[in-house]
């Protein structure tokens, strides 16, 4: 039972850690600006909110 309960905890604090290191990197979330709004061209990117950038890389 102890083996489960330190696996648990050890799982948690791993998950809080990388948590923390998104949230400490103050960094815009990356990917592309995809999903189906932009295969209809509609609205603007819901990640990054330019549209422009996504067209850029994809040139």
């Amino acid at each position: 039972m102890e083996v489960y309960l330190f696996g648990i905890i050890g799982f948690l604090v791993v998950v809080l850690l990388m948590a923390l290191g998104v949230i400490f990197s103050n960094k815009p979330i990356k990917g592309s600006c995809g999903g189906l709004n932009a295969l209809f061209g509609k609205g603007s990117c819901e990640i990054c909110g330019d549209r422009s950038r996504c067209e850029k890389k994809k040139s």
